[in-house]
C-alpha cells in the first residue's frame, strides 16, 4: 500500500490582534519603550506607566515579560484591577494571578507561595499529579490585610526577584477602604525583592497619585508616558503582514485610519483586522474600503449601543450626544455650549458629566472631553 502523506493546513492567524498578546511577530514597534521599561525594572526602579485607554499599555508590558532578560531571570505577574471595587477584590485578584502564573513554572516555584498563604489554604486543592487549583471564592478572604501581608511575604521570599504589573492602578483611589494608597506604598517600600509597574489610563488621576507631595506614592516611581506608535512604523508593520499573506495595502489606507483615530492603537488594529479579512489573497486594500470596514464594525455593535443608550438617564444621554457632535468638547457648562446643544442647565450638565465619567462613557484629558469608545461616537453621530 502506498504511503500517503497527510498535510494538515493550519489556518492563518489575522496578524492584527485586537485582544490580548500573542507573540512578538504580531506586536508593532515599541522598541524604545520596551527597552526603557526593561531597563527601569532591571535597575530596581518601580514605574508608573501612563497613557490614554486602548493605547497598548497591557500589550507593552506583556511583550516585555516575554523578553529573555525578564522571562528567564524574574517571576512576572500581570494583574488587571479595572473590575475590582474594593481592597478585598484587589487581594483576591492578586493572589489568584500569582498562583496561576506560577503553575507553569513547576513545583519548586509554587512551594514558597503555598507556604506563605496560610489564610487561603482551605481554598487551594491538588490533583493526583500534585498540581494546585485555586478554588478560593471572594468570600473566603475574611481578613484582607492578613492575606495581603502573606502575599508580600511571598514576594519578599521568592527564589527569584519578582515584577508585579498592576493595570488600571488608579482604580485603588475608588476603593471604599481608607488609606489604601498608604497601605500599599508601605508594603511596596518594604519589599526589595519585587519591582512594580503601575499602569493607568486616567492620566490626571494617575498623575496626582505619583506627583502630588501629599500622596503616599509621591516621587516613588519613574514616570513613563506611552504615546502613539509612529505612523511610518505602522505603515511598515501593516504592509509587511499583508505581503506575507499575498495581499497589498496602500500606505494611504494606514495613514487615513491613523489620523481618523488619533493614533490610538486598538482602533487602528481593529480597522486593519477588518480590512485584512476583507482583502482577498492577491488583492489590494484601498482607501475606498475604509468606509465599508468602519460600517461593518459599527453595525456589529449597534445592538449594544442601542441598549446602552436606552438604559442611560435622559440628561446623560443628551450630554453624550452633544459631546459626540462636538468631537473635542470643552467648557461643558458654559452658556455657549449649553445653547449650541440645547442642554437644560449648567447644574444638570455638571451632574451628567460626573455620571458619564464614572461609567467611562467619556474621558477628560488636557481640558477636553471625548467619547471613550470612538466607534460609539461614530454611531451616535450617524443616528442623532
Amino acid at each position: 500500500m502506498r504511503n500517503v502523506k497527510i498535510i494538515i493546513m493550519t489556518p492563518r492567524i489575522n496578524p492584527f490582534v485586537i485582544s490580548g498578546y500573542v507573540s512578538p511577530e504580531y506586536f508593532c514597534d515599541r522598541e524604545a519603550e520596551s527597552a526603557q521599561l526593561i531597563r527601569e525594572v532591571c535597575n530596581g526602579n518601580n514605574v508608573a506607566l501612563l497613557s490614554t485607554r486602548r493605547m497598548g499599555k497591557s500589550g507593552l508590558i506583556q511583550h516585555c515579560f516575554q523578553k529573555p532578560e525578564l522571562r528567564d531571570d524574574y517571576y512576572t505577574f500581570f494583574i488587571d484591577i479595572y473590575p475590582t471595587k474594593s481592597l478585598r477584590e484587589f487581594v483576591f485578584a492578586l493572589s489568584k494571578n500569582i498562583l496561576e502564573s506560577l503553575k507553569p513554572r513547576g513545583k519548586r516555584a509554587l512551594e514558597t507561595f503555598l507556604k506563605c498563604i496560610h489564610s487561603l489554604q482551605a481554598g487551594i486543592s491538588f490533583d493526583v499529579a500534585g498540581n494546585p487549583s485555586f478554588n478560593v471564592q471572594l468570600g473566603d478572604i475574611q481578613y484582607t490585610e492578613t492575606t495581603l501581608d502573606e502575599i508580600f511575604k511571598y514576594l519578599a521570599a521568592a527564589d527569584k526577584p519578582c515584577i508585579v504589573a498592576i493595570d488600571e492602578f488608579q482604580q485603588i483611589a475608588t476603593y471604599p477602604e481608607k488609606n489604601v494608597e498608604a497601605l500599599l506604598r508601605t508594603y511596596v517600600q518594604r519589599c526589595p525583592n519585587a519591582h512594580f509597574i503601575f499602569a493607568g489610563s486616567q492620566r490626571h488621576t494617575m498623575g496626582k497619585m505619583f506627583t502630588s507631595a501629599s500622596r503616599p506614592f509621591y516621587q516613588s516611581v519613574s514616570m513613563m508616558h506611552l504615546e502613539s506608535i509612529g505612523l511610518e512604523e505602522y505603515i511598515r508593520f501593516a504592509r509587511q503582514h499583508f505581503e506575507k499573506a499575498g495581499k497589498e495595502i496602500e500606505s494611504t489606507v494606514v495613514r487615513t485610519i491613523y489620523e481618523r483615530f488619533n493614533g490610538i492603537t486598538w482602533y487602528i488594529q481593529k480597522m486593519l483586522n477588518t480590512l485584512y479579512a476583507m482583502t482577498p489573497q492577491g488583492g489590494v486594500c484601498s482607501v475606498a474600503m475604509i468606509d465599508d470596514a468602519l460600517r461593518s464594525i459599527v453595525d456589529s455593535m449597534k445592538y449594544a449601543y442601542t441598549e446602552t443608550l436606552f438604559r442611560m438617564p435622559e440628561r446623560q444621554k443628551e450630554l453624550l450626544i452633544a459631546i459626540s457632535k462636538a468631537g473635542d468638547a470643552e467648557s461643558l457648562t458654559s452658556g455657549a455650549f449649553l445653547q449650541k446643544y440645547r442642554l437644560s442647565s449648567a447644574s444638570s450638565v455638571q451632574s451628567a458629566t460626573k455620571g458619564l465619567l464614572e461609567k467611562d462613557y467619556i474621558t477628560h484629558e488636557q481640558g477636553k472631553y471625548r467619547i471613550y469608545d470612538q466607534f460609539f461616537g461614530v454611531w451616535l453621530n450617524e443616528n442623532y
